[in-house]
């Protein structure tokens, strides 16, 4: 079964004089149930918009997004919530919430008539906040921490919201290099043990090599290939859509893949 399929999408950004500054075209794209995607592309191809869409957080004027078979447009917004969690790749409040108040808006699609949380929405985040490592920050303004620390609260508020896909926006933005593994190891195990759908925008070729089992290639707003990541992560395919030469050394399994950057590469590039 499909967790997320698109049917015939277009989509474009206009300018005030309404002209097109941006097109998507994708005619068909399925996410089926259980697997752990990474949306790789350069800076501006769409993957950022696509997640916005996929989270109905855009207005998709032109086609359909469907999940587990039902079109997005027909969820209310409570009951969508259930089903996708939505990390963005910019975190910011206007309104000086706590850390826990931030993570116990995960819960908000399950709160009763009157909004109050209960025992178990507590313990929920409670686990969700631990799992991130940031229990000492639960009573520090959201606005008083760093932009690392914060991105761990957003994505324990999404760990919170204990829904059937979670798609994340560069998930290991302003993270140390601990945490950026612990991020994307404990997004595996989401999907390995409780069967969640996961789909990242990463530009980390690396952490997607070894954590993702799929990965697809986005550019100029039209998802150019997909499939396992041993198929797409090639010194061909990488060069084609990140015009930069690289060394690709996958595991004997195919389990894990790593890529090595040619810096020189990159130099040829700019100077052509």
């Amino acid at each position: 079964m499909n967790a997320v399929e698109i049917k015939n999408l277009q989509f474009t950004y206009e300018n005030a004089n309404g002209g097109a500054t941006f097109g998507m075209n994708i005619p068909d794209w399925k996410i089926t149930k259980g697997d752990f995607v990474s949306l790789l592309g350069p800076n501006g191809c769409g993957k950022s918009t696509l997640l916005r869409l996929i989270a109905c957080l855009t207005d998709l004027k032109i086609g359909s997004i469907l999940i587990d078979g039902k079109n997005i447009l027909e969820f209310r917004r409570r009951e969508l919530a259930k089903k996708i969690a939505y990390v963005p790749q910019k975190n910011f409040s206007i309104f000086p919430f706590s850390v826990y108040e931030i993570v116990m808006m995960g819960r908000t699609p399950y709160l009763n008539i009157m909004g109050f949380e209960n025992a178990a929405d507590k313990e929920i985040v409670d686990e969700a906040m631990s799992t991130m490592q940031i229990e000492k920050l639960k009573h520090k303004g959201i606005n008083e921490i760093s932009g690392g620390e914060a991105q761990r609260v957003f994505i324990a508020r999404a760990l919170a919201q204990r829904a059937e896909i979670i798609l994340l926006d560069e998930p290991n933005a302003h993270l140390d290099l601990e945490h950026q593994v612990m991020i994307f190891n404990l997004l595996k195990i989401l999907n390995e043990e409780e069967k969640i759908t996961v789909l990242t925008v990463s530009h980390d070729l690396n952490l997607v090599g070894i954590f993702s089992k799929k990965v697809a290639l986005m550019n100029e707003g039209i998802i150019v290939m997909e499939g396992e990541k041993s198929e797409i992560l090639t010194k061909g395919n990488i060069r084609k859509i990140f015009k930069i030469d690289s060394a690709v050394f996958p595991s004997v399994d195919l389990k894990s893949i790593n890529v090595l950057i040619n810096p020189n590469s990159i130099t040829n590039s700019t100077q052509n």
